[in-house]
């Protein structure tokens, strides 16, 4: 098969999004399909407000229809909202090609935090974009429940894995820091609630790893809070084995790749009881969600590693994969074989 992947977010980025996408298309090219991803770096660019590191495409257009006919692909998917996202969904209706989109981000939250713009405005706005697609993929049921509320239809289940070879349970001994140490991974930006996070009194080292726009702010708000930066990789596995809970404490975020990455480390999680931390932790004793995040830290703290790597193995990226490809939308007269 070959897939047309539309992005706005793409590399060098840093999120779960890019991650999720990259990750998948990895394993969709295990597969045997060829993956064709579209992303801002082969147009002109201009930054995005408030976040000047993300850049977004101008005028696209022209180019993007290009590419359509270069590539000649037998299924597209649309994963973002935005000036890409936009330009290949009007190039697919014009054509009359059938096309997935997919929800990652909340932006009515995010845009409300900022503006104060109702929410039911921006929601109206986005269910107007994904109506046409012919399914619209969400990474857990917290969230496909939220959109049907909001009217959107054909919404369908596209979860998330995790990479189980590289975060592993490993030595405890890395940061000497005053124990116990209380980790957030994660972009550094007002929507993910940190500074819930920074500001409760509890014993231990608060440790927050990332980048982001309100990275300085919180370093100098905060300064007995450790912040080394943005990690990857086996740096990164490292900083979630040595420490004692992880803490989730965005009440915005539509899964959380990184609560998976710390239970695969033998991490607990400590969140809020909303969606993202309900659809990875709910029931499962891997973690402690409580409206109160300081008792939720006192109990995750209890709980064994065993625990959370169990509930980790429950996710893999090729049954992610798998679910994607089955979600997607062939042209007509085309399959989605191998």
């Amino acid at each position: 098969m070959r897939l047309l992947l539309v992005t706005d977010a793409w590399l060098p980025q840093v999120n779960g999004v890019v991650r999720t996408l990259d990750t998948v298309r990895g394993e969709l090219e295990r597969l045997g399909h060829h993956v064709k991803v579209v992303a801002p770096a082969e147009f002109a660019t201009v930054p995005c407000p408030t976040y000047p590191e993300i850049r977004l495409a101008v005028a696209p257009a022209r180019k993007l229809a290009r590419l359509f006919d270069a590539h000649d692909p037998d299924a597209i998917h649309i994963a973002t909202e935005g000036p890409l996202g936009h330009a290949a969904r009007r190039l697919c209706l014009a054509r009359g090609w059938p096309f997935t989109t997919s929800y990652h981000t909340r932006f009515p939250d995010y845009v409300h935090a900022r503006t104060f713009i109702p929410r039911s405005w921006t929601f109206a706005l986005l269910r107007r974009f994904h109506a046409p697609a012919a399914g619209v993929m969400v990474a857990a049921p917290t969230l496909r429940a939220e959109l049907t509320a909001h009217g959107f239809r054909n919404v369908r289940d596209w979860s998330r894995g995790v990479d189980t070879e590289l975060f592993v349970p490993g030595p405890k001994s890395m940061l000497g820091f005053p124990k116990p140490i209380l980790l957030y991974v994660g972009r550094v930006a007002v929507e993910k609630n940190i500074e819930a996070f920074l500001a409760l009194d509890v014993p231990g080292t608060k440790v927050v790893v990332g980048d982001g726009p309100m990275l300085e702010t919180l370093r100098r708000k905060y300064p007995a809070a450790r912040f080394p930066g943005a990690r990857f990789g086996t740096e990164l596995a490292r900083f979630y084995q040595a420490a004692d809970v992880f803490v989730f404490p965005s009440r915005t975020d539509t899964f959380g790749l990184v609560m998976l990455e710390a239970l695969a480390c033998g991490l607990p999680v400590a969140a809020f009881p909303v969606s993202g931390p309900l659809d990875v932790i709910g029931t499962s004793p891997s973690g402690c969600l409580d409206v109160n995040l300081g008792r939720a830290i006192e109990k995750a703290l209890k709980i064994p590693p065993n625990v959370c790597c169990a509930r980790a193995l429950e996710h893999s990226w090729k049954a992610c994969a798998q679910q994607f490809l089955d979600n997607l939308a062939p042209r007509k007269s085309r399959t989605l074989a191998a």
